[in-house]
């Protein structure tokens, strides 16, 4: 009787959750993390080392859309704050670009990232787009207030949230 009791105060808490944002959709959820091809024909892709017997051309990355998912802020993690992550959508100009680095620096509630792409030199390569998706994971911890995200000089406001009942 008792584990039927915490069971239904379990799920009516955890429907109060999901509710809390009912216009995010799964994708912009932090931590949804699409692996494979999505819906729209793109490619998670990570950060890899390049080949060391390649000259390489080093310029920043194209991209379409940024979203930027903070994790809910709860008053258990609000004193600490809470991760946020950035679901980067674009495309590859070409068959032979591909992710080279990302570096991030925070000041305060401003957060700069710059996105770098590399693509061989000397190399003919096929002019094809090739959309890809891209997950970050933004350094530290975020607490309740408005942030700007800068992605290779173009700003992006966010919010963390203060939990609700604060």
């Amino acid at each position: 009787m008792l584990r039927a009791a915490l069971f239904i105060v379990a799920l009516t808490l955890m429907q109060g959750c999901a509710a809390l944002r009912p216009d995010i959709t799964a994708e912009e959820a932090y931590g949804h993390r699409v692996q494979g091809e999505d819906r729209e024909g793109r490619s998670t892709i990570s950060v890899t080392p390049p080949q060391e017997d390649v000259t390489y051309r080093f310029f920043d990355a194209t991209f379409d859309t940024v979203t930027i998912r903070p994790d809910v802020l709860t008053p258990t993690t609000a004193r600490e704050g809470v991760p946020v992550e950035v679901l980067v959508k674009g495309a590859f100009p070409d068959a032979c670009s591909e992710l080279h680095e990302v570096t991030q620096q925070r000041a305060g509630n401003l957060v700069l990232v710059t996105l770098t792409m590399r693509r061989p030199q000397g190399v003919v390569c096929a002019r094809v787009l090739r959309p890809y998706r891209f997950y970050l994971d933004l350094e530290g911890r975020f607490v309740t207030g408005s942030y700007s995200l800068r992605l290779n000089e173009e700003s992006h406001a966010f919010e963390v949230a203060a939990p609700t009942g604060s």
